[in-house]
């Protein structure tokens, strides 16, 4: 039986369509901040203060980092594919309970559902594309929901930027009525994608795995090379702590470590920060009215987007640690500039400085999606083996999850109280990562699952690194 067509190879289509779940959460990360500022949001809920403004926002990163943490572990158990389906059928809930709220707390159910689904659903996309894609293209594959998050948020922006010209409520609820719709063709689409062979494998199912291969359109070699080897038992075959005293084992630990830092620096660099507030940000910068604060938080997913095409192509072609160390110097810097532009009193409604700092967000934001995004899921995957990859990777998405909370929560009282400290906080955060990330960041493109695995076996015999 063959799922897909025979001239685009299965695992191609399989991994472009679990990506929408990389388009649904950049849809919201486009809307909510962008929503909240909308008159027609504050006369159904009433006005917003900064913390409360920060807490809706964020509530969906708070409400999805338990999740995250046991996705990988229940993963492993059942299939990626299930729990993936299941924290789908969660999002477009939770999108269908903030379109219809006409209370706050009913808004802030469906947000908060929105995340635990989020949590179960996004944390195995990556380990799915990481799992079903061959070596030679697995960078290129695994960084695709990422490509998905720049499209939704550069369709989030834009669909407020349009809809709060509409009359009435339907402008702050338009945006959820389609990412309900899109988060239903996720649920619904993802009954029929064959399950992980590496998966099945790792339960003795081999007769099956080698039913998906076929599936998936993988040549023989390759199969050989990239899947076919002797997997470990899953760590989820023992209980949820003894997994997770497992991956902090010597054999596991700097892997495991890498990925929790890896995942929870890049969201501390301020991305979302920069993403959830960027209407506030621009209008703080000087562009002084709502719908051209809105357009130019358009302009920058723009940008993102179109420099996310060339960043997902050649994935597979810049090395993930120059990717690693380019990226912190473009993140450092430009926050660090606007930092000191605003710190030096030098930013009005008037004059080169404010255009200084709204250029120096675009590049921020254009940094990252070309560089920290593109090789941060695909680093944090790749490096671990069978044995932990769900459990880690649900441990380092939990801590993703948890560092996206305090940067959007915090971001706004910031900006409130001062307007350069988050951007030299931010700034001081990207240094220190570029340092450790340029440190101890080993080369991994092109390379088999199974030899990055040997190398950091390597890598952990030494006392130095594994204690």
């Amino acid at each position: 039986m063959q799922f897909f067509s025979k001239n685009i190879p299965g695992y191609a289509l399989a991994s472009t369509f679990v990506a929408l779940g990389g388009i649904l959460n950049g849809f919201d990360t486009g809307s909510v901040g962008a929503v909240t500022e909308m008159p027609s949001y504050m006369k159904t809920f009433g006005h917003l203060s900064p913390t409360m403004r920060g807490f809706t926002v964020s509530l969906i990163m708070l409400c999805g980092a338990i999740p995250a943490t046991v996705a990988g572990h229940l993963a492993d158990r059942f299939g990626r594919l299930r729990i993936m389906i299941a924290g789908a059928t969660l999002c477009t809930i939770g999108c269908v309970l903030e379109c219809a709220a006409f209370h706050l707390w009913l808004f802030l159910i469906g947000r908060a559902l929105m995340g635990i689904g989020q949590g179960f659903a996004l944390t195995n996309v990556g380990v799915y594309i990481c799992e079903i894609a061959p070596s030679r293209s697995r960078g290129k594959f695994v960084s695709m929901p990422q490509f998905g998050a720049a499209i939704g948020v550069c369709i989030g922006y834009f669909s407020c930027y349009g809809s709060i010209h509409i009359d009435g409520d339907m402008s702050w609820r338009l945006p959820y009525i389609l990412q309900a719709t899109l988060s239903t063709l996720w649920a619904a689409g993802s009954f029929f994608l064959p399950e992980s062979p590496r998966w099945l494998i790792l339960h003795g199912r081999r007769r099956q795995a080698m039913e998906q291969l076929e599936n998936l359109n993988f040549e023989k070699a390759e199969a050989e090379k990239d899947v076919l080897r002797p997997i470990e038992s899953a760590a989820s075959e023992v209980g949820v702590l003894e997994g997770l005293h497992l991956i902090f084992t010597r054999q596991y630990r700097l892997q495991t470590c890498l990925a929790v830092f890896i995942l929870s620096f890049i969201q501390l660099s301020g991305i979302d920060g920069v993403l959830y507030y960027a209407p506030t940000i621009f209008a703080q910068a000087g562009i002084p009215s709502k719908t051209a604060s809105f357009l130019a938080s358009g302009v920058s997913a723009i940008l993102m987007l179109a420099f996310s095409i060339p960043a997902t192509l050649f994935a597979d072609k810049w090395g993930r640690r120059t990717s690693a160390i380019c990226g912190g110097i473009v993140l450092s810097g430009s926050m660090l500039l606007i930092g000191s532009l605003y710190a030096a009193n030098a930013v009005h409604s008037y004059g080169a400085a404010r255009w200084v700092v709204i250029v120096s967000v675009f590049v921020f934001a254009i940094g990252y999606v070309s560089t920290w995004a593109v090789f941060g899921k695909i680093y944090a995957s790749e490096i671990q083996p069978t044995k932990t990859r769900a459990i880690t990777n649900s441990m380092a998405t939990g801590g993703s999850f948890i560092a996206n909370w305090l940067v959007a929560f915090a971001t706004p009282i910031f900006l409130a109280r001062s307007a350069y400290g988050a951007y030299f906080l931010f700034g001081a955060i990207a240094l220190l990562a570029l340092v450790v990330l340029a440190t101890c960041m080993r080369e991994t493109r092109g390379q088999s699952l199974e030899d990055i695995q040997a190398s950091f076996a390597q890598l952990s015999a030494l006392p130095s690194i594994s204690g």
